[in-house]
């Protein structure tokens, strides 16, 4: 069985006091639950102060992004080995913004992911298509090039350790999501490929999330459906209240 996972990517976003209280005040509330893993990806900046915050609690320490080199003349980047350093356990890639803003390419998003399972971090790697890919019905084709590019090149116990996330760009910071059945199919779709590129065995133990505008007024909704395994979820996971309401939502127990 899938233990649901819901993540918070804090984006860029929150200062060092508000990082810390959220961290703190979410720690405090986590042993309620016991049918969900949580996980909280802060802005590089705050990682350390998030994981003090977080320590003795079960909410698992994240990063928004990683290069694939170790740590050497690269200006501006983090390394793998840093991130472990600092207590991550997860790292998201291929965000939508980082690939339709940032201009991250599936090659990138691939280097990035080999480079963090070799250091030991489970990466959450990120897939979906635009508003305009979705209504020229391409969204099974975009999510394939997608996978196969980023993803499916790792050997099967490589991708033992990856969560995938499907985040649809136009569902993204917008107020849309998509629904409960569209996410489903997407994410039944998902599945079959992972059957296809690895084993059936390994798409029934991998957890595919659902991110894009979840909220606790659709979380119950999109977690509900038979293939979606948690969210990786945006704004509403600034707000203590939200979150811990979408974590409920996923709570199985």
């Amino acid at each position: 069985m899938r233990t649901p996972l819901v993540a918070g990517n804090w984006k860029m976003n929150l200062q060092r006091t508000a990082a810390q209280d959220l961290a703190a005040g979410l720690a405090e509330q986590s042993g309620s639950f016991h049918g969900v893993e949580i996980a909280v990806f802060p802005p590089f900046v705050y990682l350390d102060v998030v994981h003090t915050a977080l320590s003795g609690s079960s909410v698992r320490l994240g990063a928004q992004n990683v290069y694939w080199e170790s740590p050497g003349a690269f200006t501006g980047e983090i390394a793998p080995e840093m991130l472990v350093d600092v207590g991550c356990r997860y790292v998201i890639l291929g965000h939508s913004e980082r690939r339709h803003i940032l201009g991250e390419t599936d090659a990138d998003v691939f280097a990035k992911a080999k480079a963090a399972l070799t250091a030991g971090l489970a990466p959450v790697i990120c897939l979906g298509e635009t508003l305009e890919q979705r209504e020229s019905g391409q969204t099974q084709s975009v999510i394939e090039t997608q996978f196969d590019g980023s993803i499916a090149e790792l050997s099967a116990d490589q991708f033992h350790q990856v969560t995938v996330a499907y985040e649809p760009v136009w569902a993204i910071g917008t107020g849309k999501n998509a629904s409960p059945d569209q996410a489903e199919e997407v994410h039944a779709d998902l599945r079959k490929l992972i059957a296809n590129r690895y084993n059936a065995e390994l798409a029934e133990s991998t957890r595919i999330l659902y991110g894009g505008s979840v909220k606790p007024g659709n979380a119950g909704d999109l977690l509900g459906q038979a293939n979606v395994d948690g969210a990786l979820v945006g704004g509403a996971s600034l707000k203590l209240a939200d979150f811990v309401a979408i974590i409920q939502a996923a709570d199985s127990d």
